[in-house]
């Protein structure tokens, strides 16, 4: 196996010392340590799986200042966005200990029949052990410590995670951390191990220990872990955040009304990140003659430049706006920076390329002639994590026809805001159709992302004394 190593993402150099690569017989170790604490796992009292939670928060905190210069150092997105990221990974790890501690968490419901028929008990319980496929462009939220670790645990489920190549030597320190947290409190052994490679990757989604896969990441990468889970001799649930183009779409009352709002709200939210989140707002459907394009120019150009998160990113963001450029007229391009384009409504209609995500800083104006086009339109369109409508009073009646489409083509509307905003709570949805996600019904973030590692057991007539604590009595 060979080393891998961080790269300075602004200067190029790699980090010293190396991360080393695992063998498929370290995979194997982990998912067989995995399997043997599940059951040890799974039996802790729910105090006793929040506290873990808590205990894995805490040691993330108290090292803050460290991880951040790591991740900044790996990622270049900022000492203030980076710490804001580190608050979201803590902060999640909270809420769901909150969550293990509410009396319906494991929604435990009773069914009790006419005299002579059967008495049902239901109630949900862990999985197994659980692929975590971190993701690149959240170096703290959605990688070793992020959401889908802090989801798997607290279900119950011991975790592998693959560390992402793009930031090793920050999962290198996070898995170090959150390792002692959990000996510290006690955990099973085996409740938490992080691997590196991509050969290590592709071992795990194979594993037979392994009961259920995340992943965000590419369309391609998704897909093939995706196709790998259900091809096992056992297929496995896999639930994977892919790609979105997060249309918003714009009436010609709400660009009347607001012209300037709409276009700082736009800049602010494709400048985030570099334009490197998966909620990016990709498509814009204005009305011909808006005349937001000076402005919009203007204000593009003002975001600072920044390095993308590695080279892979990069070359992926140089393919999708030289195929936005081969279908579109380019508004604005500077150098791996924020990108724009417009095409009309035949063209975006005719070509399909040109409904496909770019991942980065770049986005498309779609021209529409008329609002009844926008319907039909939005049905064309792939599924996305989100869509937006930017609308005014009086605009009622488009908006009924609209919405109904939207709601079939993305896991959250947002109305007159911007959808880069992800808020981790108990009701967000972080999901939507293919190829936002490979599983609409389900979310990334949020605590209902725990639900994706829990399953139902049915007890038919089991004495009270041997049902699970949460349906006795």
């Amino acid at each position: 196996m060979t080393d891998l190593y961080g790269i300075d993402a602004r200067t190029g150099d790699r980090i010293e010392p190396p991360v080393r690569e695992n063998t498929p017989e370290e995979v194997a170790a982990a998912c067989a340590a995995a399997e043997r604490a599940a059951p040890d796992l799974a039996a802790l009292p729910l105090t006793a799986r929040a506290g873990l939670l808590r205990a894995m928060a805490d040691g993330l905190d108290a090292t803050g200042d460290e991880l951040v210069t790591l991740a900044d150092r790996e990622t270049a997105l900022g000492t203030n966005t980076l710490r804001a990221e580190l608050a979201r990974m803590t902060g999640q790890l909270r809420l769901k200990a909150d969550e293990v501690l509410r009396a319906d968490f494991l929604a435990p419901r009773s069914e009790d029949g006419p005299d002579g028929t059967p008495h049902f008990r239901r109630v949900l319980v862990p999985i197994g052990p659980v692929a975590v496929y971190a993701a690149s462009n959240f170096p703290f939220a959605l990688a070793v410590a992020g959401s889908d670790t802090a989801a798997a645990l607290a279900a119950g489920c011991p975790v592998v995670v693959k560390a992402h190549p793009g930031h090793p030597t920050t999962s290198r320190r996070i898995a170090e951390i959150v390792a002692e947290a959990l000996r510290a409190s006690d955990a099973p052994d085996g409740s938490f191990a992080v691997v590196h490679g991509m050969a290590a990757g592709r071992e795990l989604i194979h594993d037979p220990r392994i009961k259920a896969g995340s992943f965000t990441g590419s369309q391609a990468g998704g897909r093939a872990l995706f196709d790998a889970a259900a091809a096992r001799p056992e297929p496995i649930p896999f639930y994977g955040e892919l790609g979105s183009v997060n249309p918003v779409f714009i009436t010609r009352a709400a660009v009347k009304a607001r012209p300037a709002d709409l276009v700082s709200g736009f800049v602010t939210a494709a400048g985030r990140y570099v334009g490197q989140l998966c909620t990016n707002p990709g498509l814009l459907f204005l009305p011909e003659g808006h005349g937001l394009y000076d402005d919009l120019v203007v204000e593009l150009s003002r975001v600072p430049a920044a390095p993308l998160l590695n080279l892979r990113i990069l070359d992926g963001f140089r393919e999708g706006t030289a195929r936005l450029a081969a279908h579109a007229e380019q508004v604005l391009g500077t150098p791996d920076g924020p990108h724009l384009f417009r095409t009309t409504v035949e063209e975006f209609a005719a070509r399909p390329a040109l409904s496909e995500e770019c991942f980065g800083p770049a986005s498309l104006v779609v021209e529409y002639a008329d609002e009844a086009q926008l319907p039909a339109l939005a049905a064309r369109l792939p599924g996305s994590l989100t869509a937006t409508v930017h609308a005014e009073d009086g605009d009622e009646a488009l908006v009924r026809d609209l919405l109904p489409v939207l709601t079939r083509k993305a896991g959250r509307v947002v109305w007159n805001g911007w959808p880069t905003g992800v808020a981790v709570n108990r009701v967000m949805h972080h999901g939507g159709p293919w190829p936002a996600t490979t599983g609409a019904a389900h979310t990334s973030v949020g605590t209902e992302s725990i639900r994706r590692f829990q399953v139902p057991v049915v007890f038919q007539d089991v004495p009270q004394g041997l049902l699970p604590a949460p349906l006795r009595g």
